[in-house]
């Protein structure tokens, strides 16, 4: 070998040998968010904004979330909870409040609003058309944008939020039936499931989410399943969504009092219609 090839040889392990230029994202520092969770206050309301695991991934964004004592309680989490996932535990209802941003489940009152400043952003239920119109002024004239997480909707025309707390409820309907239905003041019957027993019979006014997961229990438990809404369109989706034939009538009343005559139990699930 010679003399040339020798140098180019000793040149190549030289080059190996030296540090490698890498292509790096370079990530712009985001600014820090601090969020409130209030307490909630509402008669029968177990529900908190975030659970822990929530608070870890804002915390490890390097966001503050300020939790005040006992939010969780309700929903069987503890202070230590969040504390261990990054948040700060505040006692005084007014520092839950006076953040950038307050995140509540439902809708605030006159006496939260009062607790708010100027130009924060408040995301929970609004309900807008259940809500005193001094509620909403009173949001407008401390400028808080109010964002209501059951009309936030995807590019598919789907409220996601109001889809996971309808599939909840619907399910937990079911649950919570067949306790009662086998409780010591109920009627000691199962759903079904058993051979030789005949099944109980289920009717559902309502073919939304709430009806769609409240059926799919039911039949899951064996339960015999009577469905009715007044869109003959969602029965029809509602049993391509279930892939099988169910009962099902719109809103006759003499066909509705039958069914509700021989029904072992009823589930309303017409979201908003008054009725």
């Amino acid at each position: 070998m010679n003399e040339k090839s020798k140098g180019i040889q000793s040149l190549a392990r030289e080059a190996a040998l030296l540090p490698q230029e890498e292509v790096l994202q370079i990530t712009s520092k985001s600014s820090e968010l601090v969020i409130g969770i209030p307490k909630e206050e509402s008669l029968q309301e177990k529900r908190v904004a975030l659970v822990p695991e929530a608070v870890a991934l804002l915390v490890a964004r390097g966001h503050q979330v300020l939790i005040e004592a006992g939010a969780g309680e309700q929903a069987h989490y503890s202070d230590s909870d969040y504390s261990e996932s990054g948040a700060r535990i505040v006692y005084d209802r007014r520092q839950a409040f006076q953040t950038a941003m307050v995140i509540k489940v439902e809708p605030p009152t006159m006496e939260e609003v009062e607790l708010m400043g100027m130009r924060q952003t408040l995301i929970s239920a609004l309900q807008w058309t259940v809500q005193p119109t001094g509620l909403l002024a009173a949001l407008a004239a401390k400028k808080i944008t109010a964002i209501a997480w059951d009309f936030i909707q995807n590019e598919n025309g789907i409220f996601p939020l109001v889809r996971a707390m309808g599939e909840i409820a619907g399910n937990s309907a079911v649950l919570m039936a067949g306790e009662l239905l086998a409780g010591p003041d109920g009627r000691g019957a199962l759903f079904g499931g058993v051979s030789g027993v005949p099944p109980t019979e289920v009717v559902i006014i309502g073919a939304g989410t709430v009806g769609e997961f409240a059926a799919r229990s039911a039949l899951g438990l064996g339960a015999t399943v009577k469905l009715f809404d007044d869109s003959p369109n969602r029965l029809i989706r509602l049993q391509n969504a279930l892939g099988q034939r169910l009962w099902t009538s719109t809103l006759q009343p003499s066909v509705l009092s039958e069914a509700l005559r021989t029904a072992d139990v009823a589930i309303g699930a017409i979201r908003g219609t008054g009725q």
